[in-house]
């Protein structure tokens, strides 16, 4: 039991970091730089720890650019308040996704003036079919050989779907419910403490009052780890953070 725990939290808050401090800090907002070596060797841990649930940083940083440029409107691919559901919210969201990584759909180009990151050769290999399978059944692998009873595999699809979950509860959650600090004429909330256990990601209204800002925590009481962890990388100069410009 022990290990299905160990499995399960780690998987959990590696995927979640690296689909906050990668897909979403740096190919979406470029909130710092790196050198190409850094970003390829992050570009290549994203895609393990994200594993069957691989989230392609280049469609994602297309698709994020819109949601803040059309928040909680029509056009915004993610909004809750268009969907009866997180499920068709989700689904919405994965055929656009796939839209803009297979080419059928071109993005407007004011979302691809800036720098994307892109890896097309580990992206059409963590994109495929039959790698994700192979994720997937190591995952029920160490299920198997660890798992006390049956109970503990109703957990496998959240390991199965870790990327586009923890993405969707962050856009339903956090354009639904929670507080606000700054009107920024949409529906973005904070939440606490889910905005600490999310390693700051659902301080949604913040960031959307300042999307180039990599600090989400405003109030005393809001707590970003994926920020925190980032000054650290600032300082050992794996990364560079750059200066925050006015929202």
């Amino acid at each position: 039991m022990t290990a299905i725990i160990i499995f399960f939290i780690c998987h959990w808050f590696l995927s979640l970091f690296f689909h906050s401090f990668f897909l979403h800090r740096y190919a979406s907002h470029q909130m710092y730089t790196l050198s190409k070596g850094w970003e390829r060797t992050i570009y290549l841990i994203t895609w393990f720890v994200q594993g069957s649930s691989y989230l392609v940083p280049k469609a994602y940083g297309v698709m994020h650019r819109m949601h803040h440029t059309y928040s909680d409107t029509e056009k915004d691919p993610h909004s809750p308040l268009f969907f009866k559901d997180v499920w068709h919210m989700m689904l919405n969201t994965v055929q656009i996704f796939r839209a803009f990584n297979t080419g059928k759909k071109l993005p407007d180009p004011q979302f691809v003036k800036e720098y994307l990151p892109s890896w097309r050769r580990l992206d059409n290999f963590g994109h495929n079919i039959i790698t994700r399978l192979v994720f997937g059944a190591a995952y029920v692998a160490f299920y198997i050989i660890f798992a006390p009873n049956a109970w503990w595999f109703l957990l496998l699809p959240i390991h199965f779907m870790m990327g586009p979950l923890q993405g969707a509860i962050v856009n339903w959650c956090g354009h639904k419910y929670g507080y606000s600090n700054y009107n920024n004429g949409d529906h973005s909330k904070n939440s606490s403490p889910w905005g600490i256990l999310l390693m700051g990601e659902l301080f949604q209204n913040n960031h959307h009052h300042a999307k180039n800002n990599a600090n989400f925590a405003r109030k005393w009481f809001e707590f970003d780890m994926t920020y925190i962890i980032m000054r650290g990388l600032h300082k050992i100069k794996i990364i560079k953070l750059l200066p925050v410009t006015a929202p």
